[in-house]
């Protein structure tokens, strides 16, 4: 009996003691769990055209999200298109990256259009918010429509790349390529509903949360597993450099930048020894011609732009009672017009700025013009052909020869008959360096420049 008793008080004390480790070990597996960290997201706002800005700026985030350890790379867009050869690249990007690469069309009211299209469709993971849209990704040829064989060829490539990857993430080929052959778009919704994306969701969170635990498939097969429930999301914010350029990029702002830089270049020619219209002209060009140079370029629109640079010329010179200047402003406003081969509208030249700048800078350049054939006709006359016509002071009687002030000048001047001292005159000729003068009163000469 009484052995009986010790083994249970024995077996109680067991328990006792496990239970109190237990409860320790779970103390310790909370305090684990709450010290660390949540998983990382990074996020990169793609809210402009695909172009070599907006491409080097993916190539970054990209960059960063492989060195820092993110689960995901989370890419918001909301663009309508841009530059095939930049929408390559960005897709090699991302097909390239260790980090999956998760596409997010919105907020609401986005679009991924053109090109956009493409970067939705090659990413691991493709996702749209309510009230959004995809597609309409036909190529559009720049610098003039092709003949019949090169639009086949470059659209049948277009297709091509286009399938190498929408059948390894498991999509519907045939929709996504109906979306470049006819420029379809698509619904958030039916974009789900053909296989185009993988879900829809409302903002970043809500996406985070329906992803996390789900296995996808990498381009190379591999199969990986999201963990990205309550992540930590740090947007990755443009450099000041990425910002310059992307305002650069702006061809509106490259034309303003090339028209103002040339008047400043001008008043520096006109104006020699000013130097800051100089300095401050030639930065404003050089800035044009590099954002110009990232963007697709009319040679025709160039020619037209020299043509009306000619023809202002022309007019400022000969004076063809504007004929020559309305003929150059037509060819500035025709070559801004077209002087950028974009395949999107908002990568193009707006038309009020055209016209706007063409008729400024054609009417700065036609008076500034004028007024230095103006004063390089006047600058013949020195010396004493510059007296004639002007008035004189007799400094002393002229009998008929003697000294007369002109224009704060003393010269030796010659009277047809006597002077008195003080007489006001007017210089009509010179020989040499002897000025005939007459009586201001009596005598305007022919030949007197105003």
């Amino acid at each position: 009996m009484v052995q009986r008793k010790r083994v249970s008080a024995l077996r109680i004390a067991v328990c006792l003691v496990g239970i109190g480790l237990g409860g320790v070990a779970g103390s310790l597996v909370g305090a684990q769990q709450a010290q660390s960290p949540s998983p990382l997201v990074d996020k990169f706002v793609l809210k402009d055209t695909v172009q070599p800005v907006t491409e080097g700026e993916l190539t970054q985030a990209l960059a960063r999200a492989n060195r820092d350890g993110a689960q995901a790379l989370l890419v918001e867009m909301d663009t309508p298109g841009g530059l095939v050869e930049s929408m390559r690249a960005m897709v090699a990007a991302m097909m390239a990256s260790k980090v999956p690469v998760i596409v997010f069309v919105g907020p609401s009211g986005a679009r991924a259009g053109s090109a956009g299209f493409f970067l939705l469709e090659a990413s691991d993971v493709a996702a749209m918010a309510p009230g959004t849209e995809a597609g309409a990704a036909h190529v559009v040829f720049m610098g003039g429509k092709p003949d019949d064989t090169e639009a086949q060829k470059v659209e049948n490539d277009a297709e091509a790349f286009l399938r190498s990857y929408v059948t390894r993430r498991n999509r519907n080929a045939e929709a996504a390529t109906a979306a470049l052959q006819t420029s379809h778009s698509y619904t958030a919704e039916e974009a789900l509903n053909q296989h185009l994306i993988d879900l829809i969701a409302n903002n970043d969170a809500e996406l985070l949360t329906a992803l996390d635990g789900r296995v996808i498939t990498r381009l190379d097969g591999s199969k990986l597993t999201l963990h990205v429930a309550n992540a930590r999301i740090e947007v990755i914010r443009p450099s000041l450099r990425d910002e310059l350029l992307g305002w650069l990029v702006d061809p509106n702002i490259a034309l303003l930048l090339l028209v103002g830089g040339a008047l400043l270049i001008y008043l520096e020619f006109n104006s020699p020894g000013t130097i800051v219209p100089g300095a401050l002209g030639t930065l404003m060009v050089l800035l044009a011609i590099f954002a110009l140079n990232l963007l697709p370029i009319r040679f025709t629109a160039v020619l037209l732009l020299v043509a009306a640079l000619i023809l202002l010329l022309l007019e400022a010179k000969f004076g063809a009672h504007g004929v020559l200047a309305v003929a150059g402003i037509i060819c500035l406003t025709f070559g801004m017009l077209t002087l950028v081969a974009a395949p999107v509208p908002e990568m193009r030249i707006t038309p009020w700025v055209a016209f706007a700048v063409s008729a400024g800078f054609g009417g700065i350049t036609v008076f500034l013009v004028r007024l230095a054939v103006r004063a390089r006709s006047r600058k013949a006359l020195l010396g004493a052909d510059a007296m004639v016509g002007c008035r004189a002071v007799a400094m002393e009687p002229l009998t008929p020869e003697g000294h007369v002030l002109v224009e704060g000048e003393i010269w030796r001047a010659v009277a047809p008959e006597p002077v008195a001292k003080g007489a006001s005159l007017r210089v009509v000729s010179h020989e040499e360096n002897l000025l005939r003068v007459t009586s201001d009163a009596t005598v305007t000469p022919p030949n007197a420049v105003a």
